[in-house]
Parts: structure tokens; sequence; C-alpha cells
């Protein structure tokens, strides 16, 4: 991989709702687990809940929030780039974007 591209990025329209989530709730993160059905897409968490383990991986950062992910999953993306955006829908699971009109996206980009 090169150390010119960043593992995580965060496109305009997740930034805005990233802004509006630390107004209502104070610092962030991101979280990719291993787990079935919603564990397995990004959520965002209040940085003062959210469990991150001791084996978890961090896999980057963008727009002042930390990307987390198990060991597992971190793997998988090793060669990419995780692009984080936002469009039309309602959040996943405990994710702070359930029950809005917008949620994260999360996209990658093959790098190498």
């Amino acid at each position: 991989m090169s150390d010119t591209v960043e593992k995580v990025v965060v496109t305009e329209a997740a930034r805005v709702l990233l802004e509006e989530l630390r107004t209502e709730h104070g610092p962030v993160v991101f979280q990719l687990s291993a787990g079935c059905c919603d564990g397995t897409g990004a959520m965002c968490f209040r940085e003062s809940s959210a469990f991150i383990g001791s084996k978890d991986i961090k896999l980057g950062e963008a727009a002042g929030v930390d990307f987390w992910a198990s060991p597992s999953i971190a793997g998988i993306w090793e060669n990419s780039q995780l692009i984080i955006d936002a469009g039309p829908g309602s959040g996943d699971g405990f994710s702070l974007d359930n029950g809005r009109t917008t949620r994260f996206l999360t996209k990658a980009k093959i790098i190498s």
C-alpha cells in the first residue's frame, strides 16, 4: 500500500452528518465488526459508549473520527481505502444515524 494514500476518507456529505451527530452527542467513533446482520456495516457510536475491544485495530482517522475494526474485518480491508459517505435512508442497528433521513454508507477503493 502506498504511504501517500489515506486509509479512511470522508466525503463532504458524511462530514455534514458527522457534524450534526457531534453537535448532538459529542465525540463519535466508527466501528466495523465481524458480527452478523448490522454488525458487518460501519456504525457510528458515541466515543464514550463505544466498545473498542483490546484486539480491535484502528484502520485510520478521518474528519477527526477514529475508524476501528475487528481483526478479521481489518484483514479483509487491508488493501482498500474506506470511503465514508452519506445518502438517503436510515442507519442500521444502534448506529447514531439510525432514525434519520440520511445514513452513512461505506464504500471502498482497492489500493496496492
